[in-house]
């Protein structure tokens, strides 16, 4: 189980399967405080407070992180901190090759770490204390050991400059350090060998001495040159790039790392020279090491995911065994969201054989314009590598990764992004003979018949197989269940033999309960996530044999916001101009009565997402029956201001066939919103007069367009968003063609072009430090100068040391109290609209009709 995380959007390339449905944060706030209480600080220099109803949303106590032993019996809990301090996220930060470094500890930048660990006795649900835990605890990341009798986690204080492993004897519930000096600028520094008794680490290299300085005097100027091409290559738009030779010898010295193994002593044996290694992985059987290193020459235009590679496989002392593959730098990709490199592509180790690796390469050139019948071939290579590698599969589209089961099972899944085609295959990877067989094939939009994810555990060595029945026969799924009705996840056995599926658990109403892990191998007994609107997220424990027990209760996390029990959640539904039919989630504060109190200043949060098919766009997403938990992210705090809330109402923007979505981005987004608002102010929770639109990264998008083409809102919250897309020519979001295959496309889309339409207040937020593709921190401050130019309305934020997702509680709370300033002043305390001069340009009742047509 992972940790609860909020979705912050991204401009880049979209992930391979549909993204997982967002979670909250819960949170405690204090509402109908006297009205002297509430006073924030005034508008000017500093950071700036919300009310102490916004403020304790900041502050509550959060669930923890929790990590499932490789028996299944017990749990680690990891205690979620609380925000961390400006002065923290202001600490020393590189930003070098995509990466963000910590200098002082040699890790990947990050400021929340682990606050406290125990852990959870799946059988009896008693909580149990572990001793020697270090103070303060500063937990990065952890890891079971195969065979459960330790727990290794990563300590990270860049107070001390410490960057070490750490170990929990699991039998004696006792803390002590293992090693110091870790190496975690790229993964987590230590991986558990196989047999449980060594791991292999990442170490910061002896005697490397002072880094370079990091602004050394120029030796000359940096350069760039092309070299004529009929191939047009993609490359999008990123940050933190290096720019430099002096920034490159910085890089270098913080990235090399000296791989070794340690013993549970402490005893350490180094394993070679240092290099500049990605990642290191040991091989099932614990007798080789597959390692991934960096080499020049390096690119001032790409991260160092896309620099020269050289993947080969070395044993554990470090001697060199054999050379898979040189991967040269990759200056771009062919057009499209299908594109790949060429060569050796998502290498890892076959979890159910000793020592054997599986890849992909593209059979296309990487480019989805190729006319073919075979995209990817999957390419598998036992040890002592002496043979050439084998073919595994062909497949259609990309290959999308695979889950180890047996020598006669395994299933391969494959993507193309174009047409959002999945299938899942079955595979006997030890029987070439035998000719793959389908297993299931649709849309990934197409969440009403998606079958959920197979489940799997980890055997002896730490591998991850798939979880089988007791006589082979059967596999097991878990899925998010999406239904006209909302989701309602669910457990299926799936028999490999006949294909069908028997669920064995469905979530009922009036709970939203998730499966989290299946504790045996008939699918009897079983660790669930159970909540309501009422009830936050607990771990139960089911016994599906006895259909009328009751499931226990493992955990008791208190409601975090008592006072808010009683917010008023539902999920409803209503239709675009088109047809499409839309969701949204409607919030409305404690003992609100529309009939009674007539209607609410409101305030939209929304997303938008591309769909190939207006059916799949028509889904129902979410649940009515989720725990109603508010996070200082989204727009939920604002309940406690005496606002209505409607989140996430769906702006699907869709393109079916050969038609491309954003070819008519605008026309269908500001239908979407035009339904919207038709149906609160048909509820009665709302009035036209008073409602605003907000967003984060690609809802900060549709939040300026929104305004630049509707008077629909009377404000308009916009953080860390872009608004230009002449600066990312080379693809945004799902967009796969350049600007000048599509200008007309990316000109009618960017709000830019239309800031003299912008008529009504935008406040802009944005991170001075944002590291998110496209989303460059000039965006927010050229479209703000362009409305000050042209006489509109307009505030700008940025703030210190922040990246794309704000980090530091100043900021936060600085967050919320410009936003509220900004719904008061604008939404709530609103003039009359015919107490209001008409706006150059402003758009009748009339015309806002049209708008949606």
């Amino acid at each position: 189980m992972n940790s609860v995380a909020r979705r912050t959007g991204h401009d880049g390339q979209p992930s391979r399967k549909p993204a997982p449905t967002a979670q909250r944060w819960p949170a405690l706030l204090l509402l109908l405080l006297p009205l002297a209480a509430t006073a924030q600080t005034a508008p000017g220099g500093g950071y700036q407070l919300p009310p102490k109803a916004l403020q304790a949303i900041v502050d509550a106590p959060r669930p923890p992180q929790m990590f499932t032993s490789p028996k299944r019996d017990l749990v680690a809990l990891v205690q979620t901190p609380s925000l961390p301090g400006i002065e923290v996220v202001a600490q020393p930060e590189l930003k070098l090759a995509g990466l963000r470094i910590h200098p002082r500890t040699r890790a990947q930048s990050r400021f929340a770490f682990g606050t406290g660990l125990s852990l959870l006795d799946i059988a009896s649900g008693k909580s149990l204390k572990v001793e020697g835990l270090p103070a303060p605890l500063s937990l990065a990341t952890l890891e079971w050991s195969p065979d459960q009798r330790w727990v290794a986690f990563n300590r990270v204080d860049s107070a001390s400059g410490a960057n070490e492993l750490w170990l929990l004897e699991v039998g004696q519930r006792r803390a002590h350090k293992l090693v110091s000096g870790l190496n975690t600028v790229s993964g987590r520094g230590y991986a558990w060998m196989p047999d449980s008794r060594r791991l292999l680490v990442q170490l910061q290299p002896e005697g490397q001495g002072e880094a370079p300085p990091a602004n050394a005097t120029p030796t000359g100027p940096a350069v760039q040159e092309t070299e004529i091409s009929a191939t047009v290559r993609q490359i999008r738009t990123y940050q933190d790039l290096l720019r430099n030779e002096s920034d490159a010898r910085v890089f270098e010295y913080y990235l090399r790392s000296q791989l070794a193994t340690v013993d549970l002593a402490g005893t350490v044996v180094r394993a070679g020279a240092p290099q500049l290694y990605l990642a290191a992985t040991p091989s099932p059987d614990g007798r080789h090491v597959l390692a991934t290193r960096v080499e020049r020459p390096f690119s001032y235009q790409v991260p160092v995911s896309m620099f020269a590679h050289r993947i080969e496989v070395l044993a554990p002392d470090g001697k060199f065994e054999h050379e898979i593959a040189r991967l040269p730098l990759v200056d771009g990709l062919p057009t499209g969201n299908d594109a790949v490199p060429t060569g050796v592509r998502e290498i890892a180790w076959r979890g159910d054989a000793p020592a054997t690796l599986v890849w992909a390469e593209a059979q296309d050139g990487g480019d989805p314009a190729r006319k073919t019948e075979i995209r990817d071939a999957v390419m598998m290579q036992a040890a002592p590598f002496e043979r050439p590698p084998q073919t595994l599969m062909r497949l259609g589209a990309r290959y999308a990764g695979v889950h180890w089961g047996r020598g006669d099972l395994a299933l391969v899944d494959e993507f193309w992004w174009k047409t959002r085609q999945t299938r899942q295959w079955r595979i006997a990877p030890d029987h070439g003979d035998r000719a793959p067989e389908l297993v299931f094939e649709g849309l990934s939009e197409d969440r009403y018949n998606d079958p959920g994810e197979p489940v799997s555990t980890r055997d002896a060595n730490g591998q991850r197989r798939l979880l089988t029945s007791a006589d082979g026969a059967s596999l097991f799924y878990i899925g998010q269940g999406a239904s006209p009705k909302g989701d309602r996840p669910f457990l299926d056995r799936y028999d490999l033999a006949d294909k069908q599926r028997t669920r064995l658990f469905h979530s009922q109403a009036p709970h939203y309960e998730a499966p989290q892990v299946v504790l045996d191998d008939q699918g009897k007994r079983l660790l669930t996530l159970r909540e309501s609107p009422t009830e936050p997220g607990n771990l139960y424990l089911r016994d599906l044999d006895a259909s009328d027990a009751a499931p226990v209760a493992l955990t008791r996390f208190a409601h975090p916001t008592p006072q808010l029990k009683d917010i008023k959640k539902e999920q409803i539904r209503y239709q675009r101009a088109d047809g499409v039919e839309l969701t949204a989630d409607l919030y409305l504060p404690p003992g609100f009565d529309a009939k009674r109190d007539g209607p609410l200043p409101l305030l939209m949060y929304a997303y938008p997402a591309e769909f190939k098919s207006a059916a799949a766009a028509s889904q129902v997403t979410g649940s009515p029956y989720r725990f109603n938990a508010v996070s200082f992210w989204g727009p939920l705090p604002y309940l406690a201001m005496g606002y209505a809330v409607l989140d996430n109402p769906s702006m699907p923007i869709v393109g079916e066939g050969e038609r491309e979505p954003n070819d008519t981005y605008i026309e269908q987004l500001t239908s979407s919103a035009q339904a919207a608002v038709d149906e609160v102010v048909r509820r009665g929770v709302a009035d036209r007069e008073r409602i605003a639109v907000s967003g984060h990264s690609y809802g900060a998008f549709m939040t300026a367009n929104l305004l630049a083409h509707t008077r629909l809102f009377k404000a308009g919250i916009a953080r860390s968003g872009a608004y230009n897309r002449t600066l990312t020519p080379f693809g945004f979001q799902a967009e796969e063609r350049n600007y000048w295959q599509a200008e007309s496309t990316y000109q009618a889309m960017s709000p830019f072009n239309y800031a003299d339409k912008i008529k009504d207040p935008l406040l802009l937020i944005h991170g001075e430090q944002d590291n998110n593709s496209g989303t460059f921190p000039i965006q927010s401050e050229r479209l703000f100068a362009a409305i000050k130019g042209l006489g509109g309305k307009a505030r700008l934020v940025m703030l210190p040391n922040e990246s794309h997702g704000y980090r530091a509680r100043e900021s936060i709370l600085h967050m919320l109290a410009e936003t509220n300033r900004w719904l008061d002043q604008y939404v709530k305390n609103a003039e009359p609209a015919a107490a209001r001069p008409k706006a150059a340009g402003a758009k009748s009742a009339a015309d806002k009709a049209a708008v949606s047509k």
